[in-house]
């Protein structure tokens, strides 16, 4: 997967892109990384990037100038119909899911756009931007932090990322439930045990412990992911046994 990120700090990528999974990988070559200051690509001759907003108000707006070049820059060795997804960090844009991750994890190429200030150009929403994505109901100083969220959350769901294939799938979220509760040694620490199930070497009582657990955990944390979640007869009679104990 090529990711290109444009933004006005790329130095803030420095890190996060050349440690840990993000880093594993690239030196796999299951990702690369490009991070763009779209200042370059600015015509003005003192190379801003921003203006006054049309009819007033408070703060600056980016240009769509420099970011309608640099996209333009950054999709032109792609084969004809091959286009891009472009992803906005805006506090308007969907809330990120992990639903969502799997679905970008399928793409070949992702160009994620960092604004700062006011906001942008509304013809960069209409005419660049593929996706508008909101890391959360909050508002942050920029897109930097979102889009590292969002990258991280992709890359290690390519194939051959992370040593173990069976963890993506069942990470919290990806089988619409949280995970379940993790143990490991000492099976006795200060007093504090490890439940007997997960001692007894029965894989089947496990898996059931685990399934219960996770929707346990679920119930109990998150029950707004249990109004869309197609319980089977068994986990419908747990849940009973909780809600009316």
């Amino acid at each position: 997967m090529k990711i290109d990120v444009l933004s006005l700090f790329p130095s803030m990528f420095e890190g996060v892109l050349n440690e840990s999974i993000l880093k594993k990988a690239k030196d796999k070559g299951a990702a690369s990384y490009s991070v763009v200051n779209f200042r370059d690509y600015s015509s003005n001759k003192h190379k801003s990037v921003d203006d006054y907003p049309y009819g007033g108000g408070a703060g600056m707006v980016l240009t769509p100038q420099p970011i309608f070049d640099a996209v333009a820059e950054l999709n032109k060795n792609n084969p004809e119909g091959n286009k891009p997804r472009v992803i906005l960090l805006c506090p308007q844009g969907e809330r990120y899911s992990q639903s969502k991750a799997e679905e970008l994890a399928k793409e070949d190429h992702l160009i994620f756009l960092c604004g700062h200030y006011e906001g942008y150009d509304e013809r960069v929403r209409e005419h660049v931007v593929t996706d508008e994505i909101s890391i959360g109901d909050y508002v942050l100083t920029g897109g930097e932090l979102g889009a590292m969220v969002v990258i991280d959350s992709v890359v290690r769901l390519l194939p051959g990322v992370l040593g173990n294939e069976d963890s993506p799938v069942l990470d919290s979220f990806s089988s619409g439930l949280l995970e379940h509760p993790h143990y490991t040694r000492p099976a006795n620490f200060r007093g504090l045990t490890v439940p007997d199930t997960l001692l007894s070497g029965n894989h089947a009582k496990i898996e059931e412990w685990r399934e219960r657990e996770s929707l346990r955990r679920t119930y109990e944390r998150r029950p707004d992911l249990l109004e869309s979640y197609p319980l089977s007869e068994k986990q419908q009679k747990w849940l009973d046994e909780w809600r009316n104990s």
